[in-house]
């Protein structure tokens, strides 16, 4: 699990969990774990709801394709969805820089990530 600001650099890291761990899990045990200090950032969308923390809205336009596609977003929970978008698209563009940088990490195989 990781979390990094919107300079693109990690503000945050736990690596300790087996590849099958699910998203939630991993989540709750590392928000609850004082010793950690999770930043408390901006939740993804495979995480659950919960006080704090806010995914997007279901059933609305969520990635930015669709609004670029179609019409700007015409009600609040859009215009949240396309904000969230947004900023979870930081996580993925430096993943794949680090990608870019360190081939390592782009070839290692699935069981080791």
């Amino acid at each position: 699990m990781a979390a990094c600001d919107f300079n693109m650099q990690f503000i945050f890291a736990v690596a300790d969990w087996e590849g099958t761990a699910h998203d939630s899990r991993i989540f709750q045990k590392t928000i609850w774990d004082p010793a950690l200090n999770f930043p408390k950032p901006h939740k993804d969308a495979g995480y659950p709801q919960m006080s704090g923390y806010l995914g997007p809205y279901k059933g609305e336009r969520y990635h930015i394709p669709d609004f670029r596609r179609g019409r700007q977003p015409t009600s609040p929970r859009e215009v949240f969805n396309q904000a969230h978008s947004s900023l979870r698209s930081i996580i993925e563009r430096t993943f794949g820089l680090w990608k870019k940088k360190w081939k390592i990490l782009k070839t290692m195989p699935n069981f080791f990530i």
